[in-house]
């Protein structure tokens, strides 16, 4: 098993290495970039917006039933909020759900390029077929997260407030006030670095499964789930090792 996922790790480099190259064509490349961006970037954005939306209003009711206590402010529920929206939620549970989705989208994608010769073909004709398939993939991914980031904390917080403006759980100011109490600007930056990073690694891994996805349709639907799988793992583990370092 060490030996297989060594033999993975220098894979994964190797491609990496041949990936980031100068394109052959530039013209090639914006065209194959303005695509990524839609794919993987307006496509993805009705599920962000749709799903940051209801966790906000969730863990608005969750916050104000499990903090019943006299002693807590009422604008504790607000602060929760947001700072859960901020810290965790909208970096590292939103690219979870990404790597789901465009994660298996990109490994089929090239994986079916792979079964069906087309990534052969390239080889053959002198491109990089690396270069020329992933690298737009990565940087656009990489390039949209942040929007997404934000629209991801700006509607989670929107979810929270129509709790309160439309049931008698919290009342608006005390959201209101709880959302501004002690802001930290650092906590937005904190969650676009963790984005960029955990959106490289979903466009990366996904991409390397695809493009090593040999055999037939059977091993491309492996090879969407392995990239799912093995995204989501690295997700966590770099979540733990981020938060260490930016915020400690």
């Amino acid at each position: 098993m060490i030996r297989k996922l060594l033999q993975q790790v220098g894979e994964y480099a190797i491609l990496m290495r041949k990936t980031f190259g100068k394109p052959d064509s530039w013209r090639l490349f914006f065209r194959q970039y303005s695509k990524e961006l839609e794919k993987q970037g307006i496509d993805s954005l009705g599920i962000t917006v749709i799903i940051s939306v209801f966790i906000g209003a969730v863990i608005t009711i969750q916050m104000v039933l499990n903090t019943e206590n006299p002693l807590l402010p009422t604008y504790a529920t607000g602060l929760a909020t947001r700072d859960t929206l901020l810290l965790e939620f909208s970096s590292s549970i939103l690219c979870l759900i990404l790597a789901g989705k465009v994660g298996s989208n990109i490994a089929s994608e090239i994986g079916t390029m792979r079964i069906t010769e087309q990534i052969d073909a390239l080889d053959i004709m002198g491109v990089n077929s690396a270069n020329y398939l992933i690298l737009p993939k990565i940087i656009a991914f990489v390039s949209i997260i942040p929007i997404l980031v934000i629209f991801s904390m700006f509607f989670g917080i929107v979810g929270g407030y129509a709790v309160a403006y439309f049931t008698d759980v919290i009342s608006v100011p005390d959201y209101v006030y709880g959302i501004q109490y002690s802001f930290v600007p650092f906590y937005i930056t904190y969650s676009i670095i963790k984005s960029l990073v955990f959106a490289f690694v979903i466009s990366s891994v996904s991409s390397y499964y695809g493009y090593f996805a040999y055999g037939g349709a059977l091993e491309v639907g492996k090879a969407s789930t392995n990239a799912v799988v093995r995204s989501s793992v690295l997700i966590l583990l770099l979540n733990v090792v981020l938060t260490k370092l930016l915020l400690s």
